[in-house]
């Protein structure tokens, strides 16, 4: 039995396509059909229906992904009680996380780990969708919901706080806000309603169901860029709009919201080293951050 076809068959069963599995697995396309053709010689049996749409799990196929995720489970708790002999910390880890805090905080807590460790390679994803750590997407995630099932162990981060905001000069040269519902008298900025993927994003209904944001994006960095460029007013992140004099609260008193940063890992890997040590960095650095956004 060669592990190593397991492997490759749990990349193409949680990605359905040679391409994206091969990415994971830093190997061309081709060689991950060879492997998952070896499995089904070896097994006898056919493990997927090839389309043009991609690699979907026969019935012996969905029924093979639970023993390979347990032969996966068990190599990566090896790793995990023997890799500690040494001190070096290596690998790659792939994090999961929101665009806003990933910019702020971790970018740079990911290049004083990479200099704290040089054989330490990190990958940070930010795409504005959440991450399936079961499918090994990412191996941490730092998300603003907490997971509701799986094999998954999370912890609060922190909380942070939202309001409202625009710069002095556009909301000097319109009319005068003193209440939501002269709200409707200037330009919303926030994200595209219907490709928002977590509800907890999902600010401006919560203010009143009559405003619609005329001025969209489902880039919290494009949002702050247009706000900052006059273009109107927008939920932000207050460790965000930190650094800008520029922006003023609107209706404070009104409008804030306070959200949660959530730590999440797939319980095989909460052991390993390498895991351990960014998750911590990670967790104080944001940590540390928030705190000084509330001084």
């Amino acid at each position: 039995m060669n592990w190593d076809d397991y492997r490759y068959f749990l990349a193409v069963a949680r990605s359905g396509r040679l391409s994206a599995a091969g990415q994971q697995l830093q190997v061309d396309h081709a060689t991950v059909g060879r492997r998952v053709k070896a499995l089904e010689e070896s097994l006898d049996t056919k493990l997927f229906d090839r389309s043009p749409q991609g690699y979907a799990l026969t019935d012996a196929g969905d029924r093979l992904v639970e023993v390979a995720q347990t032969m996966e489970s068990g190599a990566i708790s090896a790793q995990a009680q023997l890799g500690g002999q040494h001190k070096t910390i290596s690998g790659t880890i792939r994090i999961g996380a929101t665009e806003g805090i990933a910019t702020l905080v971790l970018a740079k807590t990911a290049g004083e780990l990479c200099r704290k460790h040089p054989e330490l390679e990190i990958q940070i994803v930010t795409l504005p969708r959440t991450f399936s750590l079961s499918k090994r997407e990412a191996d941490i995630a730092i998300a603003v919901s907490p997971p509701t099932s799986g094999r998954l162990k999370f912890r609060k981060i922190a909380d942070y706080k939202l309001h409202l905001y625009g710069t002095k000069k556009y909301l000097d040269s319109h009319p005068q806000i003193k209440n939501i519902d002269d709200l409707i008298k200037v330009r919303g900025i926030g994200y595209v309603s219907e490709l928002i993927y977590d509800k907890e994003l999902d600010y401006i209904p919560l203010v009143s169901p009559d405003l619609k944001p005329h001025l969209t994006s489902t880039s919290v960095h494009v949002q702050l860029e247009a706000t900052l460029s006059d273009a109107g007013v927008c939920i932000l992140h207050d460790f965000m709009a930190a650094p800008y004099n520029q922006l003023q609260k609107v209706l404070p008193d009104k409008i804030s919201f306070t959200r949660t940063f959530w730590f999440i890992v797939h319980e095989d890997y909460a052991k390993l080293e390498r895991v351990r040590v960014v998750s911590q960095a990670m967790i104080d650095d944001i940590r540390q951050k928030l705190a000084s956004v509330g001084e």
